[in-house]
């Protein structure tokens, strides 16, 4: 296919560097999505909050929707994916979070015909829930994902004790300590429908698409 004919779809296959067993994400996005449309993408789809500064560094340019206190990077909203004319499998960075450094890796799997019955952008596919936000990096959140199952066992026998020793007054203090670990034992969800039930309110221009799916408590 040409680049300069009519819009195409991108294939496109993207994981959090860092992290194993992969984290990862399949999209088909037009060619004629700016970047800026890619970062909403992708923070829908790892379920970000976008909150955090952000950046694309593609071929030693950096690239970002311009946000107070933003980095001097190229306009995101003006460059079109089809305009950097990608090679298959070429791939690219696009980094979240410059605190924890969230380094998501791009790679142009395919250029496919748009299909006029298809709803685009569309995630294919994803293995694991995203991070939860500030947990302060993949290897804070290895270590953290590892030790969950062992400390909710640990609370839960806490729990346990204090019901058998008639402790009624610690009850509340051990479900709050309980209830930040959720979120860690459902890591192993990831919720494919709710990603393109918001990205379809993304390309409808909703204005509650950034609200109205952040699925897990933060």
């Amino acid at each position: 296919m040409k680049h300069d004919s009519q819009p195409e779809a991108y294939y496109v296959h993207v994981w959090i560097r860092g992290i194993h067993p992969m984290l990862w994400r399949r999209f088909l996005i037009r060619s004629d999505s700016t970047l800026a449309d890619l970062h909403a993408v992708l923070q829908i789809g790892f379920d970000w909050t976008d909150f955090h500064l952000h950046r694309f560094r593609i071929r030693k340019k950096d690239y970002a929707v311009p946000r107070r206190g933003g980095l001097g990077c190229h306009d995101a909203r003006q460059i079109k994916l089809g305009q950097l004319h990608f090679r298959i499998n070429e791939r690219f960075l696009y980094e979240y979070d410059f605190g924890d450094l969230w380094q998501h890796q791009v790679r142009i799997e395919k250029r496919l015909e748009i299909e006029n019955s298809r709803s685009y952008p569309v995630c294919l596919g994803g293995q694991w829930a995203g991070p939860p936000e500030d947990c302060g990096g993949p290897r804070a959140f290895l270590e953290r994902r590892a030790a969950a199952p062992w400390r909710v066992r640990e609370l839960l026998d806490n729990l346990l004790e204090d019901i058998e020793t008639g402790d009624t007054e610690t009850l509340d203090y051990r479900l709050e300590e309980l209830q930040p670990w959720q979120e860690w034992l459902m890591l192993h969800r990831f919720d494919r429908r709710r990603v393109n039930r918001q990205l379809r309110q993304y390309a409808e221009g909703a204005p509650e698409w950034m609200n109205s799916t952040r699925g897990r408590q933060r």
